[in-house]
């Protein structure tokens, strides 16, 4: 290949990563999105906000990606933050059943969220972000293992009690009338937290 043909290469294989401007059009396009995953995450306000700041940094000055995976990569890094940033697993997990009307400690979530949200909030940082990853955001198994950095068997450990506190909110809605809105579990997703897939 003569150094003109590679020169032309290299320059069409550049076009095909995403650029600065790229990442920062999605997380302009996809902020409020992106901060609804950060914060159904980190449970927590502030932290959901730094998140997504050092989300949009990251991918700017991180590894190059194609341009038609820049969206999901985006989604990835603000998740790969927020398991920095809260270091799920390091709690213990309590099996007993949470209150769909119960509120985080330290307050800093959204206030005038859904129970369904708020729920997920309530749950334990591992457990909260196996339902995210795995529920929400529909990532393997394998993959959310390698992204939490624990076994696969703790991780299906923790996305089975988080699917159980949350089948249980569903339920408490059907037989005490709360609320117009009956959705199955299967039914509570990403629409839910208005987080695209």
């Amino acid at each position: 290949m003569t150094l003109k043909a590679m020169g032309h290469n290299s320059r069409h294989s550049s076009a095909q990563y995403a650029t600065c401007a790229d990442f920062s059009r999605i997380f302009a396009k996809d902020m409020k999105n992106l901060y609804l995953l950060a914060l159904v995450l980190t449970a927590d306000s502030v932290k959901a906000e730094q998140c997504f700041v050092s989300g949009l940094d990251d991918c700017i000055t991180g590894n190059q990606v194609f341009r038609e995976w820049a969206r999901s990569w985006a989604r990835r890094v603000v998740i790969k933050n927020a398991i920095r940033m809260i270091a799920p697993g390091r709690e213990p997990a309590s099996r007993v059943p949470y209150s769909a009307t119960a509120r985080v400690s330290n307050g800093n979530h959204a206030k005038g969220v859904p129970a369904e949200i708020s729920a997920v909030f309530e749950l334990p940082a591992l457990d909260r972000f196996a339902f995210v990853t795995s529920v929400l955001e529909g990532y393997s198994n394998l993959d959310c293992a390698l992204l939490l950095g624990c076994t696969r068997e703790t991780f299906i450990q923790a996305r089975l009690r988080a699917l159980e506190r949350m089948s249980g909110l569903v339920v408490r809605k059907a037989n005490t009338g709360f609320g117009e809105d009956r959705r199955s579990i299967e039914q509570l997703d990403l629409r839910v937290l208005a987080i695209p897939a």
